[in-house]
This record gives structure tokens, C-alpha cells and sequence, in this order.
């Protein structure tokens, strides 16, 4: 399975006049892991919500030069379209294993679901290596730790055949070991998939983005490398504040040019 590109054109949403996102572009690419940040407010979740059906938008978000706008959530799955919520949304009383058979049974015929079961899913005993589960086939989901289940939600899109993952917010909670471990899970699993990250936590991005766009009241402020967005004036405004823009002159002599953002890991 090879994943497609998600190209993303003006897109706008509109809640009884408010202006929640306002014609944002942007796109991602199988084999980077692509961020989108901003403050609270910013209207990245709103983003995604549109991109997966969940909240009406117009304008385009097109996955390998198919519409997503204006499908039915379930048809945007189909599409291969899978998302990951703040809250990890698994079965607590079921197995890891169970959880992934379901997740997995959204792609398998009604005969083939009928069918006693030999063995694991190859595609399951796949997302386990990848996520780092293998070891825990039989525990049920609701006593693993924060982190192993938002690895378990990720698995669970890997075995539908997810092209793109839109993950919000994947590390919020998670432990700094965590953390790394789901950096390293999104860049194994990125080549050949498209991989959307929403998130706040600037460190996580700072070490594992590929590119990233940043909002700002619903529009783009902002996008490319790492590098060049923290390094934009608006962007050290946005998150710093005046007085943060006025310290970020002052460390100017800090041999890392963006060693103000640094604050940003408090975010």
C-alpha cells in the first residue's frame, strides 16, 4: 500500500457567521510527517473535522485528486481516510487483539467476517511490530498506559489501510519517553503513508516534523521547515507575545538563532 498525497485548498468553515477557518491551503506527502500547530483557537482540530466529514467546509481537500468535501464520513473511510481523537477512542473492556479485529473488519467482506479465524491477521501482526504492541495481544485496552493507547488507535487505522492518518494532539499526556517512542512510530510509518499532525506540544514537532504549517484566527500564518517557521517573526509574536518578541531580540546574541522559541516546549 502506497499513500497519496492530501491537498488542501482554501478551505473554510463557518459556524452561524463565525468564521472558524478562513480559506486555508496547505498539503502533505507520503513520507513526511507533516505538522499542523497554533495557538488554541487556531481552528486546526476544525481543519481536520472538515477534512473527514465530521463538520461541513468548503473549498477542497482532495486525497490523490479525489474530493474529500462533502462525502459522508463513512465514504471518506472507505477512501482511506483514518483520524485519532484528544481522547483515545477504544474498546477498554476488549483485548488489544479484539480491538484491532474489529478495526480490521472494516475492510473484510461480511462472508470473510463469518469465517472462523486461523490464526492473526497478517495486517495485525504488522501494526503490532509497527506500533510496538506485539507483547501485548491479550491485555485489555483499559489498563494499558496513556501512550500504548493512542499506539493502539494508530494501529487500528494501520490494519483498515489508512492512506492518510490525521492524528490530533497524539502526545498530549504522554511521558517524554513516550513521546519519543511515537515520534519514532510516525516516522517508520510515514514512507508510505501520508501522516497530519495536530498538535501543541513544540518540543515533539521540533524533533520530528518535516514540514509545518502554522495558524493563527483560522488562517495560514506561516509554513515550511522547522527551521524557517520558528525562526519567522510572526510566528515568535504569536506564541511569545510582545514581550516575548521584545526577549527574543534581546537573546539575539544566543548563538541559536531561535533560542527564544525554546519556551515554546512550555506550551
Amino acid at each position: 500500500m502506497t499513500g497519496a498525497p492530501l491537498v488542501v485548498t482554501d478551505l473554510r468553515v463557518e459556524f452561524s457567521g463565525f468564521v472558524a477557518v478562513g480559506g486555508v491551503s496547505f498539503d502533505a506527502h507520503p513520507g513526511e510527517v507533516r505538522f499542523l500547530i497554533g495557538p488554541n483557537g487556531a481552528g486546526k482540530t476544525t481543519c481536520i473535522d472538515a477534512i473527514t466529514g465530521l463538520t461541513r467546509g468548503t473549498g477542497s481537500a482532495k486525497l490523490g485528486g479525489t474530493e474529500l468535501l462533502g462525502k459522508q464520513v463513512h465514504k471518506i473511510v472507505r477512501l482511506g481516510v483514518g483520524r485519532t481523537f484528544q481522547t483515545a477512542s477504544v474498546f477498554d473492556e476488549l483485548t488489544v487483539l479484539q480491538n484491532l479485529d474489529i478495526a480490521a473488519g472494516l475492510r473484510r467482506s461480511p462472508v470473510s467476517l463469518l469465517r472462523a479465524r486461523r490464526g492473526v491477521d497478517p495486517s495485525i501482526e504488522r501494526a503490532l511490530e509497527e506500533t510496538g504492541l506485539a507483547g501485548e495481544l491479550a491485555t485489555p485496552a483499559g489498563i494499558l498506559s496513556h501512550g500504548q493507547k493512542q499506539w493502539l488507535e494508530i494501529a487500528m487505522l494501520l490494519v483498515q489501510d489508512a492512506k492518510v492518518l490525521l492524528l490530533d494532539e497524539p502526545v498530549a499526556g504522554m511521558s517524554h519517553d513516550e513521546r519519543t517512542a511515537t515520534g519514532e512510530l510516525l516516522q517508520r510509518i510515514a514512507p508510505k503513508r501520508t501522516v497530519l499532525v495536530v498538535e501543541h506540544d513544540m518540543d515533539f514537532m521540533r524533533r520530528f516534523a518535516t514540514r509545518v504549517t502554522v495558524l493563527h484566527q483560522g488562517k495560514v500564518l506561516s509554513q515550511g521547515a522547522v527551521a524557517e517557521v520558528q525562526a519567522d517573526p510572526r510566528v515568535q509574536e504569536v506564541y511569545l507575545g510582545t514581550a516575548g518578541a521584545a526577549t527574543t531580540a534581546a537573546m539575539s546574541a544566543v548563538p541559536e538563532p531561535v533560542a527564544a522559541m525554546q519556551k515554546l516546549t512550555e506550551d
